[in-house]
């Protein structure tokens, strides 16, 4: 597996700081750390993904009243049988 060099000294202290108080090394206070927020970020982009689906469809229910009854979108009554205009 590949090597992480950090060179950021206030990190490498928060990072010892989080190991002590875990109680645990330094890599695994980070891989804890890591995780953890990694699986924040996925549930949020989840959650983001969600509110859209359920925006789209709200707007996908408004715009069909809009629509006359009976009305398609297949527009079969401008194209012969070999899909050529009429």
């Amino acid at each position: 597996m590949g090597q992480l060099n950090i060179k950021d000294e206030t990190l490498i202290a928060e990072a010892k700081e989080l190991a002590a108080l875990l109680g645990t090394s330094t890599t695994a206070a980070l891989r804890e750390a890591v995780h953890a927020r990694l699986e924040r970020e996925k549930a949020g982009r989840d959650e983001r993904r969600e509110m859209k689906v359920a925006a789209i469809m709200a707007i996908a229910r408004e715009a069909s009243k809009l629509f006359l009854p009976g009305s398609t979108s297949d527009h079969s009554d401008l194209y012969d049988e070999n899909g050529l205009p009429k």
